[in-house]
């Protein structure tokens, strides 16, 4: 750590196709801004850098669905997306994009150094073409039947019904987005980055010189590493993006996924030149004294650590990553989070629901981190979380002592007098806080840092439980005075070991305790606040979470998962074909309910009793589920299969079985004449 002299911190770029949701900054950018603010209260020299990617196939897809262009579509997202990170506490030095005009300078130069120093390969490949759109199809473009589910709809790289990875040539039927059509092969050509060239050199840099890095990260990276890597395509033919800079190269643009993280470096190319503090933008990328961080999610792996090294190693002047702290995926409610079916809680509408409780969402995110394996979030663990824990531990510890000192001292820190075992005890355990959170910290575990910060506050509320200074009040002030100096001292520790992961209760504890500013080097003292010091206001530094947002939450995400549950719905294959002699055998008819009840000690089983124009007849059937009132169909008119074989159930005689359709949800519906007609009428 001491060799390097400042540090540069990259969070990936979202897509500027829609805003951010819990999934990416979970995995990305809470613990991005965490440890960039942690650097900063150590008082070193970090940048930290974001920005939108604004090129690719999902912004066009999303500009022709919506039938407007590419770039008002990443204009429209750039600004969602950087307000919700700035009003979220995200503390980028910079939130720039991809397509501004420094950063088209910047990559293109990048392509064109690789290209005139012979590190691309060019390679002539058939590929799909819609002739009616003119244009070579990216593999987003081209749909069809899933060969593994056979769900229609599927994309020429994955289907989002069953996950399957796929390629445009597996597609059962492929079609163009674009136009309907039926695509054609033709020949184009593409410069290739030869990974294979670089396969040695990366073994031995990662395998041998990262052993330190994250399990799944140097996981991934070995399992790449020994299927053996393969030439990437760096161009493609597409009409949204950066040109390629070379002859006979005319429609075709950078491919994003080499264009993307050349943002890294355009960005803080932009932000130096506009604010000279920051000095040279190349003193951040190719200082050998400058440390390079990597924060990604797991899907963005190989690009961060296989191939833009491969890139920037290629290039010849730039420093590599030091580490690559990728985390994996967060889940909401059981479900793997999917932007195209909502399944969400986006960024932008959190803000707008839980006003003023940024940090909240920041502490639920950070102790469900998905640092080593997948991990899921829900909102009732959410609302535990807030009013068990921040509530009731931290704000709890801080409101008391602060009530406390105003009520007994009118709001100044009292002298400490004679400590006790008991003090000196409790003193000692948080004054050996900063070097376990520390370590948390510099090893990027922020989800057991937090856990240790909060336990200072568990410290702390035992402490004064223990102690009971309203109680002590009453015969010996003298001893109040201590309890209360020795209660600030954790409460102001506890502004300073909150700052990275609670930014904005941070600054409010400040402001209570009348303290400006922390540094680092000054947790886990228990000076910090001097006898005679006047605090400021006492106020809630959380408030409880009651049920009704938690619930039209959750009853929300349910709303949205029917929704889907009916736009996925695809009805069974048709069975096998039948003779009309064999169809006519079947006698069905309408009947009128005349009585129905739940069949005691049986969950799925109504008893019908219906009037069949012939007498009446008693029929059992298995739809209790998706009628939890039977009541409702007294009345109502059903088909029912006539000459169905009685049988026996739960004891129980049934004299035929009645129809019902399957809805998209599962849920069973009987299935009824639009219009009434007589008891005992044949359906045919």
């Amino acid at each position: 750590m001491t060799k390097f002299k400042r540090t540069t911190i990259t969070s990936a770029l979202p897509y500027a196709n829609g805003p951010v949701h819990i999934g990416h900054l979970a995995g990305v950018y809470v613990p991005a801004d965490i440890y960039a603010r942690y650097l900063r209260l150590k008082g070193e020299e970090v940048l930290f850098i974001g920005g939108s990617d604004e090129h690719g196939v999902p912004v066009t897809i999303r500009a022709k669905a919506e039938g407007v262009t590419p770039q008002d579509v990443v204009d429209r997202y750039h600004k969602i997306i950087k307000d919700s990170f700035e009003e979220f506490g995200i503390s980028f030095d910079i939130y720039s994009r991809t397509t501004s005009e420094t950063h088209h300078k910047l990559a293109s130069d990048f392509f064109r150094t690789l290209y005139d120093k012979g590190e691309f390969v060019e390679q002539t490949s058939e590929q799909y073409y819609d002739e009616e759109a003119k244009q070579f199809l990216a593999d987003r473009y081209i749909v069809g039947e899933c060969p593994r589910c056979h769900a229609e709809g599927a994309y020429g790289d994955q289907c989002e019904k069953c996950g399957s990875t796929l390629s445009p040539d597996e597609l059962i039927n492929p079609v163009s987005k674009l136009s309907g059509a039926k695509p054609v092969k033709r020949m184009t050509k593409h410069w290739f980055l030869p990974l294979n060239k670089h396969q040695e050199w990366l073994k031995k840099w990662i395998l041998e010189n990262h052993k330190e890095w994250r399990p799944n990260v140097y996981g991934q990276c070995k399992s790449w590493l020994d299927m053996d890597l393969q030439p990437r395509a760096v161009t493609r033919d597409l009409d949204w993006g950066i040109p390629v800079p070379v002859e006979g190269a005319e429609g075709k643009v950078l491919y994003v996924w080499f264009d993307a993280p050349i943002g890294y470096i355009s960005n803080t190319k932009e932000l130096c030149d506009k604010n000279p503090r920051y000095g040279n933008w190349e003193k951040w990328w190719k200082d050998p004294e400058t440390r390079l961080i990597h924060f990604i999610g797991k899907d963005n792996i190989v690009f961060h650590c296989i191939v833009f090294p491969a890139m920037l190693k290629a290039e010849g002047s730039f420093i590599l990553p030091d580490n690559v702290p990728s985390n994996e995926f967060l889940n909401l409610e059981g479900g793997k989070i999917s932007t195209s079916r909502n399944w969400a809680v986006w960024l932008n509408e959190y803000l707008v629901d839980f006003p003023g409780k940024q940090d909240v969402l920041r502490y639920v995110l950070t102790a469900n981190a998905p640092e080593t394996k997948d991990n899921d979030f829900t909102w009732k663990d959410f609302q535990a979380r807030n009013n068990n824990e921040l509530v009731a531990i931290f704000g709890n510890f801080v409101n008391r002592t602060l009530v406390l000192t105003q009520k007994y001292f009118d709001g100044k820190v009292p002298a400490c007098g004679e400590l006790t075992d008991y003090d000196k005890e409790t003193l000692k355990e948080f004054s050996e806080l900063k070097s376990v959170v520390e370590e948390l910290l510099d090893n990027f575990k922020f989800r057991d840092a937090q856990k240790e910060a909060m336990n200072l506050a568990r410290i702390g509320n035992k402490y004064l439980a223990d102690t009971e200074p309203w109680k002590v009040a009453k015969t010996d002030m003298a001893r109040v005075q201590t309890i209360l100096y020795v209660s600030l001292q954790i409460t102001a520790n506890l502004a300073i070991v909150f700052e990275p992961f609670l930014p904005f209760s941070a600054k409010r504890l400040r402001s209570m305790i009348a303290r400006e500013q922390f540094s680092w080097d000054e947790l886990g003292r228990f000076d910090l606040l001097p006898e005679g010091h006047q605090l400021g206001k006492a106020e809630l530094l959380f408030e409880k979470i009651e049920d009704a947002p938690i619930d039209a939450q959750i009853a929300r995400l349910e709303h949205i998962k029917k929704e889907n549950e009916k736009k996925n719905y695809q009805p069974e294959k048709v069975k096998e074909t039948i003779s009309f002699d064999k169809f006519e055998k079947l006698d069905i008819r309408v009947g009128t309910v005349l009585e129905c009840v739940k069949v005691p000690k049986s969950d799925k089983l109504l008893q019908f009793k219906i009037d069949d124009g012939m007498g009446g007849r008693t029929i059992l059937s298995g739809i209790a589920k998706s009628y939890p009132d039977p009541a409702q169909l007294v009345g109502k008119q059903v088909c029912f299969v006539a000459n169905f074989e009685p049988r026996k159930m739960m004891g129980r005689e049934s004299q035929g079985m009645i129809l019902s359709a399957v809805d998209a949800d599962g849920r069973l519906v009987v299935v009824s004449p639009s219009d009434k007609v007589a008891s005992g009428a044949c359906v045919g």
